[in-house]
Parts: C-alpha cells; sequence; structure tokens
C-alpha cells in the first residue's frame, strides 16, 4: 500500500493523517516508490513486512528510513486494500510463496478500486489544553481512526469526525498563517469563501488574501509579540500590548468560530498562535496547525457540501475478499 501523508516532511508519520491510494503523487513517482521498496527488500533478505518512508520534492523521492517490522498502519492498509496483510505476512514468514497464497485466494491480484482511504491520528490536546497543540517530529498521538468513501474529501472528513473533530458546514474561519504558508493559504481561504465561510484573520494574513480579492470579515488584533534577542530568538517572557478590536481568542471564547487555522513561524512568534491554539482546545473548535492539512480539510468540505456522508461498509466494499 502507498500511502500518502497529509502533512509534509517534518511531523512524525505517526501524526500525520495519510491517504490510500495516493491523491497528488503521479504514476512516474510512485513506480519509483515501489521499485526503491523492492530493491530495498530484497537487499536486506526481508521476509514478512516492510515499512519504507520517503520525502518527495519537485519530483525527486528521498528515502528516510526503512523498518523490517510492522507498523501500526498494517491494519489500516490491510482494511483499505482488502489485504489481510498480517496472515499473508505470517504465512510467508512460516514458508509459503505468494504464488500459493494467491492459489488459495487469500492474495488477490489487484485491490479494490473506487474508493478511498483516510488514516486520522487521534491527539489528546483535548485532554491536556494547556499542552500547545503543536505537531512536530515527536509522535504525540494516542490512537488513529480511519475514513473511507468514493472520494478522497469525504473520506477525510470522516477520519476528522471520528477523531473527534467536528467540521462544521458553515460559520466563520479564523486563518494565521506563517509568510512561507501564505500562497498555499490562500487557495484554502478561496475555496472556504466560496463555500459560504466569513474569514477573520490576523493582520499579516488578512492583507495576503485582500491583495487576492478575498474578502475579510474581521481583522483581528494581536495581543502579545514576543521578546526577541538581537539574533531573533525568543528570550524570557512575552511583551504585552494594548489591543482594539477583536482578538482571536475573544472571537473563540463567544463561540463565533467554527474552525481555527494556525500555522506557527518556527522559533520566532509564536506567543499569540499558543494563545489561539489553547483557546481552540479548550472551547473544542476544531484546529489545524498545518497549512497542508488545512487544505485536505477544505476539499473535504467541499465535497461534503455536494454529497451527503454515507456509512460505507468494509464488507460492501471488499465483498468475497475478506
Amino acid at each position: 500500500g502507498v500511502m500518502e501523508h497529509v502533512e509534509e516532511a517534518g511531523v512524525h508519520s505517526g501524526d500525520s493523517a495519510c491517504f490510500l491510494p495516493p491523491p497528488n503523487l503521479t504514476d512516474a513517482t510512485i513506480a519509483v516508490l515501489e521499485s526503491y521498496t523492492k530493491q530495498i527488500a530484497a537487499e536486506l533478505a526481508v521476509v514478512g513486512l516492510l515499512n519504507v518512508q520517503y520525502a518527495v520534492k519537485n519530483g525527486q523521492v528521498f528515502v528516510i528510513e526503512e523498518n523490517p517490522r510492522a507498523s501500526r498502519t498494517v491494519p489500516f492498509v490491510a482494511k483499505a486494500t482488502g489485504r489481510p496483510l498480517a496472515k499473508i505476512a505470517s504465512r510467508v514468514m512460516a514458508g509459503a510463496s505468494l504464488d500459493e497464497l494467491r492459489a488459495e485466494g487469500l492474495l488477490s491480484a489487484e485491490p479494490v478500486t473506487g474508493h478511498w482511504s483516510v488514516k486520522e491520528a487521534v491527539l489528546p490536546f483535548n485532554r491536556f489544553p494547556e499542552t500547545d497543540a503543536l505537531l512536530g517530529p515527536e509522535m504525540r498521538s494516542t490512537g488513529e481512526v480511519m475514513g473511507i468513501d468514493v472520494s478522497p474529501g469525504l473520506a477525510f472528513v470522516k477520519s476528522q469526525l471520528a477523531a473527534g473533530q467536528r467540521l462544521e458546514a458553515d460559520g466563520m474561519v479564523f486563518l494565521s498563517l506563517a509568510d512561507r504558508d501564505k500562497k498555499s493559504g490562500i487557495e484554502t481561504a478561496a475555496l472556504l469563501a466560496q463555500l459560504g465561510f466569513e474569514i477573520a484573520a490576523t493582520g499579516g494574513t488578512a492583507a495576503a488574501l485582500r491583495k487576492a480579492n478575498i474578502d475579510v470579515a474581521i481583522e483581528v488584533s494581536k495581543i502579545t509579540e514576543p521578546n526577541l534577542s538581537a539574533e531573533g530568538d525568543e528570550i524570557g517572557e512575552p511583551i504585552e500590548r494594548d489591543v482594539e478590536g477583536e482578538t482571536a481568542v475573544g472571537l473563540i471564547d463567544a463561540g463565533r468560530i467554527s474552525l481555527v487555522i494556525n500555522t506557527p513561524r518556527g522559533r520566532g512568534a509564536r506567543a499569540d498562535g499558543a494563545y489561539i491554539r489553547t483557546a481552540a482546545a479548550q472551547a473544542g473548535v476544531p484546529l489545524v496547525t498545518t497549512v497542508s492539512a488545512a487544505r485536505a480539510a477544505a476539499r473535504g468540505l467541499r465535497d461534503w457540501n455536494d454529497h451527503d456522508l454515507e456509512v460505507r461498509s468494509l464488507q460492501d466494499i471488499h465483498a468475497g475478499r475478506i
């Protein structure tokens, strides 16, 4: 199973949502991934399960790591493809060949197509609201869920609902994007605006959106500014500033925000972002901290706007295969 992560490299794979099949990888890239995986498995003489993580940038494939063992995505891949991977791997390790398993009907020649599956991590930030809800190289998830449907967007929406993030079909979205994310964030904001969402944004993000002819209903004021050294590192407590007008935390506390999209800015100005993410966690407002996840959420809401969610059982999808 070739899975495509939603969050980009730098977020632990255990905390990243992922699609199967991959919605954005080209056939040529997938062929390279499969070729590399077969070469690694053959060179290491792996018999059984193998998990390899890759990064793809500008069409070039890089190997991050390989693990000659089962991973916790094995059950997800099995359910998504209709192949009982644990049973297949156990039989292979015990001496059976893949041809024998195909002859027995245990291993189908081709996986079932026509549906999309999404694995999403369950994160415990609602139980620890004082913890900053940032994703990074340290795994924080405590479980995973799965969504499956006829489009990537619908499958993603189902995965968010299962993970406890109730995406609303309308309301106001708050955006605060790092400079590196503004270009990608404009696409997401435009789609949300087309769906009828109102937009609230911080000053820099609001300026970028308005430049792209996207209406911003509320431009929020800052609460704090980071206390920076001459080298740009944070030192001491943030500097409090007097504010006029609405603040992001005030809008969240008042129940006016239905989705928070806040991408942090590296080691720099995180003070406001931390307050905003904490307020969202305490209020139970869905929170997205990467622009790629925000894009997936917006596309999911678009598909949900066009199609009702329906239960699609694994038994129906993989009839006669499991």
